[in-house]
């Protein structure tokens, strides 16, 4: 009983810190901005200068120092609110991440707060077909996070659901059979040169 209450609030903490984790942006990061009911040329992806500054259209700038994404989306919300009557307004975080491993496009990508983790591999072109999807690992300040990708998946979680933060790392591993199958190529060639060589002499 003791073990299982242990388990589950420290579960309950890792979900919470990576959720608070999420909320953060760095410099480099950006939001993205949607308006339904606006004529003006708003809606759009705008990212933090290495100033700290954050440069939208007819509201000018926002200072993002010291803020973490709450606080940037309530100042962007109230500025067009002052500006426009009850806008249609969106405004999302976009983390630039990387992808690598098994993946067509090993990259860095910016990824939006609400993304799906399937779309999230799409944007780095989907996986290989060697790529072991049960064992993605998400790398942060050079230490593992286990991930539950199957659960992801199937629960359609977002990048917030499951904790993405700015500046992680996505890595798809090789399945062992592909690697194994590699080997087994290589040793193949090897038996074959030997018995060529074993031929000729």
């Amino acid at each position: 009983m003791k073990n299982s209450l242990l388990i589950l609030f420290t579960t309950l903490s890792i979900f919470l810190s990576l959720s608070l984790y999420a909320q953060e942006l760095n410099l480099g990061d950006g939001v993205r901005i949607s308006f339904l009911d606006i004529d003006d040329v708003i809606t759009g992806d705008y990212y933090i200068q290495p100033n700290g500054l954050l440069h939208l259209p007819f509201i000018g700038v926002i200072k993002t120092s010291n803020l973490d994404f709450k606080e940037i989306k309530s100042k962007i919300e109230f500025r067009y609110d002052s500006l426009y009557k009850n806008p249609q307004l969106t405004v999302n975080a976009l983390f630039r991440i990387n992808v690598l491993g098994e993946v067509r496009n090993p990259g860095f990508y910016y990824v939006s707060d609400y993304e799906k983790f399937t779309a999230i591999l799409a944007f780095a072109g989907g996986t290989t077909g060697t790529a072991d999807l049960e064992n993605i690992k998400l790398i942060r300040n050079f230490e593992e996070i286990h991930l539950d990708v199957e659960t992801i998946i199937l629960e359609g979680s977002s990048a917030t659901d499951f904790g993405l933060q700015s500046g992680d790392q996505i890595i798809v591993p090789r399945t062992w059979w592909a690697d194994a199958r590699g080997f087994t190529i290589i040793i193949s060639a090897l038996a074959l040169i030997v018995t060529i060589i074993a031929i000729i002499l």
